[in-house]
């Protein structure tokens, strides 16, 4: 075997190498997203994750604690559980409670 056979052997496992780790780069994330949900009225204000509803258009807008109409990415099967101040529990939709002013 010449020198440059090897190099090319080289070059083709490497190649493999990248595209094994590709492919686990983009499971990874998509399993991720699959073990949270979107749960509404948990995000303190500012800590939305994104465009949730009327006061809101991206991760970090919302302007009141607990805004019924943002969200926030929680662990799969939490949303409901949590304990928030006032009694109050997140929810799987959108609230009416807490939102600004229209």
């Amino acid at each position: 075997m010449t020198h440059h056979s090897k190099s090319l052997s080289g070059v083709a496992v490497a190649s493999a190498f990248a595209a094994a780790l590709g492919i686990a780069a983009t499971t990874a994330p998509a399993a991720a997203e699959d073990e949270q949900e979107k749960c509404f009225g948990v995000a303190k204000a500012g800590e939305n994750d994104c465009a949730a509803g009327p006061g809101t258009t991206c991760a970090g807008t919302s302007t009141i604690d607990y805004q019924g109409n943002s969200w926030k990415l929680v662990p799969k099967g939490t949303c409901t559980t949590m304990e928030l101040p006032g009694g109050r529990t997140g929810s799987l939709e959108a609230l009416e409670r807490d939102n600004p002013p229209a």
